[in-house]
């Protein structure tokens, strides 16, 4: 039996479509605990619908404010964790949607005793703005290559939060979520300290959707430069060893630095030219709806992402839930203020 344990705020695009499609699971026993901060969340109307719709699904909902830890999503998933049964536990964001085979398969791997953690790939899916587009084709190439990447060949786990399955008694000899309260990334952190335990971490090959309609490019750019940062601070070599794999970007200053040649533009183009193309086979190759002309925005991408790496080296600042905090080693988080409290100075 399963608890799963979903952190609400607010309402993610499409957001009951993606909590109904874990009420549709093919699975004998589970439970959905969803736990948010305030008693007025627009998400909790939605939850009561889901009640009501399917009525024979074991749904429980948890409304309560804590400070336990700096980032609010851990708080959630205190609340949640506090109130599970069952013997394993699995986060699951509330931006994910999953298909009816979802907790079978996630589950498989649990058979062998010596696997701690299961994870997903994740893929961007159905795009109605640019700054969503531009999210989607980045968890879409960077992001599920680099996690195939570094599991498949460097042996290195890493853990996307949007999908994490775990025994409780190996989530629990780790420290629960105590030791993660103070920290960005907790999903990193959580799977990389059952892999230190010994246990295996194991990245599946089923997909789970990640639906982004809706975004800005401000978001977007909002949202890497974090993330760049939370990178940083979690491996420094491997942050650095990312923008000589940014071939487009890299491209761009050949027409800089040789002049605007002949061959510095035919280097540009062929660049960008394999971007497209090999970002269009990755989207074959993981069912992505996007169309071909989407991908000419790959390389548009890439470039913006290129600019955003440098963030780290100007600013160890992050904004997250109105709080400013500086971000230090492991991605531990020390508070600096409140913007709410700077406003009212």
């Amino acid at each position: 039996p399963i608890s799963i344990l979903k952190p609400l705020k607010g309402l993610d695009d499409d957001l009951f479509a993606n909590l109904l499609s874990f009420c549709n699971q093919d699975y004998p026993e589970y439970e959905i605990i969803f736990a948010l901060e305030e008693a007025d969340d627009p998400a909790l109307e939605l939850v009561y619908k889901l009640q009501k719709q399917c009525p024979r699904n074991k749904i429980s909902v948890i409304a309560k404010q804590r400070d336990d830890a700096f980032n609010p999503k851990v708080n959630n998933l205190i609340s949640a964790y506090e109130a599970s049964r069952f013997p394993y536990i699995l986060i699951s964001d509330s931006d994910v949607r999953v298909a009816r085979d979802y907790l079978r398969e996630i589950v498989k791997p649990m058979a062998d005793p010596r696997v701690g953690l299961v994870n997903n790939l994740i893929r961007g899916i159905e795009s109605r703005s640019i700054g969503a587009l531009l999210e989607n084709l980045h968890l879409n190439s960077f992001v599920i290559g680099n996690v195939a990447i570094m599991t498949s060949f460097f042996k290195m786990p890493v853990v996307v939060g949007k999908s994490m399955l775990m025994r409780k008694k190996d989530f629990e000899a780790i420290g629960g979520f105590a030791v993660v309260t103070r920290v960005l990334a907790e999903d990193y952190v959580l799977g990389t300290l059952i892999h230190n335990t010994g246990k295996r971490v194991i990245t599946s090959g089923y997909l789970v959707n990640a639906v982004n309609h809706y975004r800005t490019i401000k978001q977007f750019l909002k949202r890497h430069g974090r993330w760049g940062k939370l990178r940083w601070k979690l491996g420094g070599a491997g942050y650095v060893s990312e923008i000589m794999t940014n071939a487009v970007f890299l491209s761009c200053l050949a027409p800089v630095v040789m002049g605007p040649t002949t061959c510095a533009l035919s280097l540009t183009a062929v660049a960008w030219l394999i971007k497209i193309m090999g970002d269009y086979a990755l989207g074959k190759r993981i069912g992505s709806a996007h169309r071909f002309y989407h991908y000419l925005l790959s390389p548009i991408k890439d470039i913006i992402v290129g600019f955003i790496w440098f963030a780290p080296f100007f600013s160890r600042t992050v904004v997250w839930r109105r709080h400013l905090f500086k971000i230090t080693k492991g991605s531990v988080l020390v508070p600096l203020r409140s913007l709410s409290e700077k406003k009212a100075r």
